[in-house]
C-alpha cells in the first residue's frame, strides 16, 4: 500500500528530534548547518553525516522506518526504503520522509565521514534538542569544494558571518 505524499520542505526541528530520540549519532551539515549558524538562507532538506560504528545502522534504520523514509524521487512501483547496506555504505541517500526531505551523507564528496568531521564540530543545545553541528570554517570548505552555483552564493554569506560586526 503506497504511503501518503510526504512534505516537500523539511520540518528541521521535528527531524532533528526524531533522530536524537532514536539514539542516532550524526553531524548536521549543508543548508541546515548554514541556517543554524545564522545565515539568512533557507533550505528544504536536512543533511546529516551519521556515525557508522557498531549498532549505528540499526538505530538509524529504526528512525528511518518510523519516518516512512523512501528514496526520492519516489516513482510508481519504485517506493523503496533504505536498507542496512545503504546506511553502512559510502554514498548519499536522498530520502523523503513524513517530516520532509532528509539527505543521509554516509561520506562527503571528499570521502570524509563522521569520525573525520567530528573534530570540526560543536555541540548545540536548545531545550531538549542537542546536536552536533559542523563548524563554520569546515562548512565553508565543504561548500566551496562542492562548487555548485547555489553553494558559491551561500559561501559568501557564510564568510560574512565570520567577520566581526
Amino acid at each position: 500500500m503506497p504511503h501518503p505524499p510526504h512534505p516537500r520542505t523539511a520540518d528541521l526541528e521535528a527531524l532533528l528530534l526524531a533522530l536524537q530520540r532514536g539514539g542516532v549519532a550524526f553531524i548536521v551539515v549543508g543548508g541546515a548547518a548554514a541556517v543554524i549558524h545564522g545565515a539568512p538562507v533557507s533550505t528544504q532538506d536536512l543533511d546529516i553525516v551519521p556515525r557508522q560504528h557498531e549498532g549505528d545502522a540499526a538505530r538509524l534504520l529504526a528512525v528511518l522506518g518510523d519516518l516512512e523514509a523512501r528514496f526520492r524521487p519516489v516513482l510508481p512501483g519504485r517506493d523503496l526504503p533504505p536498507t542496512e547496506q545503504h546506511v553502512r555504505g559510502a554514498g548519499q541517500l536522498n530520502l523523503t520522509t513524513r517530516l520532509g526531505p532528509l539527505d543521509v551523507l554516509c561520506r562527503l564528496h571528499d570521502a570524509r565521514g563522521y569520525d573525520e568531521l567530528l573534530p570540526h564540530t560543536r555541540e548545540i543545545v536548545d531545550g531538549e534538542l542537542a546536536l552536533r553541528l559542523i563548524d563554520l570554517e569546515t562548512l565553508i570548505e565543504i561548500k566551496e569544494a562542492a562548487g555548485r552555483p547555489k553553494d558559491r552564493l551561500v559561501v559568501e554569506i557564510l564568510r560574512a558571518l565570520r567577520r566581526p560586526a
